[in-house]
């Protein structure tokens, strides 16, 4: 197993954000963490990602260990981080922010080979890589923040909301990149508040309800769920 969660326990304060929740994440799949806002599905990505601090329970990476490390060194291991909001240095410029993307890489003729790849992924970045991302619109701020994602090379991506705020053609356009991400043999572990583009993007899925797993499995399968289809998909 890629990644693993095991019985984790998320607090802030005395507030219980995650309550034992366990999931597994096979290598080369898209998998979905759905449900309302405010039922710990941006807590479960940033204590993934070494953000915030489990109060209990375990995170699997590869056969090790990774609840224990600071962000840097998730991001070392292979996993990145498309924040909700997108989050992007404002001040800087396209550029000086793929730069930050890949702060990792040693060599200046991988960074210029990552840098290519990542505007020949999303064209529309490369006739504006000196302009500042508040120039940007926000489907090209969440290309911007994909690809900064990318530029450390992950195996793993974790994914929230990268459709929030988007116009219904941006929408299409953020599915079809997951999916060619996907396709290069890149793991997502995506969170969504348009469930049915995730059910529809992801091999597997799970129902996070008030901290808990709720429904769990096969995405087509819980797609078609009674409760998850009247209470997530509106019919």
């Amino acid at each position: 197993m890629l990644l693993e969660i095991k019985d984790l326990w998320v607090h802030y304060g005395r507030a219980e954000a995650v309550k034992g929740i366990s999931m597994k994440v096979e290598e080369g799949s898209i998998v979905t963490l759905i449900g309302a806002n405010g039922a710990g599905k941006t807590t479960t990505l940033r204590t993934v990602s070494g953000l915030n601090r489990p109060t209990s329970g375990e995170i699997w990476y590869r056969g090790q260990r990774i609840d224990c490390l600071p962000p840097h060194e998730v991001v070392k291991r292979g996993i990145s981080h498309v924040p909700e909001g997108r989050q992007l240095f404002y001040s800087l410029s396209v550029m000086q922010d793929l730069e930050m993307g890949g702060f990792l890489i040693k060599g200046r003729g991988d960074f210029k080979k990552n840098l290519e790849s990542m505007l020949d992924h999303f064209p529309a970045l490369r006739t504006r890589i000196k302009n500042q991302a508040t120039d940007l619109s926000g489907g090209e701020q969440q290309m911007v923040a994909v690809a900064r994602a990318l530029m450390s090379n992950p195996k793993v991506v974790l994914m929230d909301e990268p459709s929030l705020g988007l116009s219904p053609l941006m929408v299409n356009e953020v599915a079809r990149i997951i999916t060619q991400i996907n396709a290069t043999g890149v793991t997502i572990v995506l969170v969504e508040q348009n469930a049915r583009m995730a059910l529809r993007l992801a091999h597997a899925a799970y129902v996070l309800e008030v901290g808990r797993i709720a429904p769990e499995g096969d995405a087509a399968a819980i797609a078609k769920d009674e409760y998850v289809t009247k209470a997530y998909l509106g019919y």
